[in-house]
């Protein structure tokens, strides 16, 4: 269109936003406009949920680093919108079978003399080919039989015995596994559970390889496994990570390899269930600590998230051996979440939950850099942290 041809309601939009030329390459126009239209649609939004006398902030916090491009198109001078919890796009929620809704807190209903069989449904591997080791993704049949809530760990036997310290053969030991699914499992049904395993091995020095004698019995035997073996249980157990009740909370988690497990349980229950007592309306923060790209784990469940629900799950990843901290080093987890120092902090003195599990390595330095942010703001860590654990929103759960 020529400029003489452009009609007068452009002109005068293009004159009250400051655009002196809407007929560049790039029109200027077009991104005020887009911009205006969406500054109407949240005020619309806003006006609509208080008409339902429903909120229209998470809580009064703030919005945390730099918000997705949605989340910036829903905003209000920097108020964050959401409307309810049903999600729109990639992620549509699953029905599920309310009865689990009501098992309390199931602990240690098996016990290792009187454990319980499970069936193996199936073993997949879920890291790229450069992924330093190997990681499975393991779906159990349960059968509804052995019940868990989110946040919770089985214990696995695996087959053999061994010489005790009195000469007498008894049953390998047990080895808690972090539970990665929902209560309702991959299937939604609540017929199966989930692990997720990193196989174990130990390379030699001396032989220039991998010693079988060496390596980790129960994760190899699990990595191992065919579609219908058997599994020896037990469980459920813990207390420490588990979800918080209110459906608003910002929930802080913090993982290296396979500590991502309990969190796969949280965002399955947050973003793919139907679940009419829980309609989560919080903030997700994810940071992930692992070596490299292909060492993800569940990327295609996170990206699935991030482009449904972008307001309300963010995820930021630590790859050691592809980034830099601040100081030239490798990027460690501890490092990542240093980079959102204020923000983490700030969202702590404000209600948020923060969960770490995985290495402890990576607990020193978390440590450290929040001690740093208290004394910047003349505050007593140790007061501080002391009032996180008493109102039960520091989760820690690392070896």
């Amino acid at each position: 269109m020529s400029a003489r041809s452009t009609p007068d309601p452009c002109k005068k939009f293009c004159r009250s936003n400051r655009i002196t030329s809407p007929h560049s390459p790039v029109p200027q126009c077009l991104s005020v406009f887009f911009r205006f239209v969406s500054r109407l649609h949240a005020a619309s939004v806003e006006r609509q949920m208080a008409a339902q006398g429903m909120t229209s902030s998470i809580a009064g916090r703030p919005l945390v680093g730099r918000a997705p491009r949605t989340a910036r198109a829903q905003s209000v001078r920097g108020v964050r919108i959401v409307s309810k919890a049903t999600t729109t796009g990639k992620i549509v929620k699953k029905d599920v079978p309310l009865e689990l809704e009501d098992i309390g807190l199931p602990l240690n209903t098996f016990k290792n003399k009187s454990p319980f069989t499970g069936k193996v449904r199936s073993v997949e591997r879920i890291v790229g080919p450069k992924a330093t080791g190997e990681t499975c993704h393991i779906i159990i049949e349960t059968n509804k039989e052995i019940p868990f809530v989110e946040g919770q760990s089985y214990g696995v036997i695996p087959p053999g015995t061994k010489i005790n310290k009195k000469g007498k053969e008894v049953p390998l030991g047990t080895r808690l596994y972090s539970i990665g699914s929902s209560r309702y499992g991959d299937s939604f049904d609540g017929n199966t559970t989930s692990l997720c395993v990193r196989r174990a091995t130990y390379w030699c020095p001396e032989l220039g390889k991998e010693d079988p004698a060496k390596k980790g019995i129960c994760s190899n035997f699990l990595c191992d496994a065919k579609p219908g073996d058997e599994v020896t249980m037990t469980g459920p157990t813990g207390k420490v990570l588990l979800l918080p009740e209110d459906p608003n909370a910002v929930v802080i988690m913090v993982a290296t390899g396979t500590g991502i497990a309990p969190y796969r349980s949280f965002w399955r229950r947050m973003f793919y269930e139907n679940v009419p007592n829980y309609k989560f309306t919080g903030l997700a923060w994810l940071f992930m600590g692992v070596a490299n790209s292909d060492a993800k784990l569940y990327d295609d469940e996170i990206s699935e998230i991030t482009a449904t629900c972008p307001d309300q799950f963010r995820v930021d990843y630590a790859l050691s051996r592809e980034q830099q901290n601040k100081a030239g080093g490798k990027m460690y987890i501890q490092d990542k979440i240093e980079e959102y120092a204020d923000e983490v902090f700030d969202l702590l003195s404000n209600g948020a939950h923060m969960y770490f599990c995985g290495l402890k390595g990576m607990m020193p330095g978390i440590i450290g850099m929040l001690e740093s942010v208290c004394e910047s703001k003349g505050i007593s860590y140790a007061d501080w942290s002391k009032g996180l654990k008493e109102e039960g929103r520091w989760h820690v759960e690392v070896y």
